[in-house]
């Protein structure tokens, strides 16, 4: 009996074949990876360009486009107070996180410029 031979395969299909067994990528998966990082970069930099934007333009910005640093923002918030104020104001008013707010409250007290009148209240330090 013989042997039916089957259709040739051609060198690409093998090719092919190969490159999808042992996931080696093509050039349309690089093309795409570079699509996406290209979208990525430039959700990236429109971030950035919009934080700039919104610290210098929002309302603790110094005049003349100077601006006033978060310490400052802090100090200001504690200061204009009428009675000792806890971290959940400070937070409310400020919309800095617990670990920045806790570190500038360190370094302000450190400093001098408030003081605690009770645990986890704080007023100015002329107060």
């Amino acid at each position: 009996m013989t042997r039916r031979k089957g259709k040739p395969v051609s060198f690409d299909a093998m090719v092919k074949f190969f490159m999808q067994q042992y996931g080696i990528p093509t050039k349309k998966d690089f093309d795409k990876l570079v699509e996406r990082m290209d979208r990525l970069e430039k959700v990236i930099r429109d971030a950035v360009s919009l934080g700039r934007h919104a610290r210098s333009s929002g309302p603790h910005s110094g005049g003349a486009g100077g601006e006033i640093s978060a310490s400052e923002i802090v100090l200001e918030v504690i200061s204009k107070a009428d009675e000792p104020v806890g971290i959940p104001e400070i937070r409310e008013k400020t919309g800095f996180g617990d670990k920045k707010l806790r570190n500038i409250i360190f370094r302000l007290y450190k400093n001098g410029a408030i003081a605690r009148k009770q645990r986890g209240r704080y007023v100015g330090a002329d107060s």
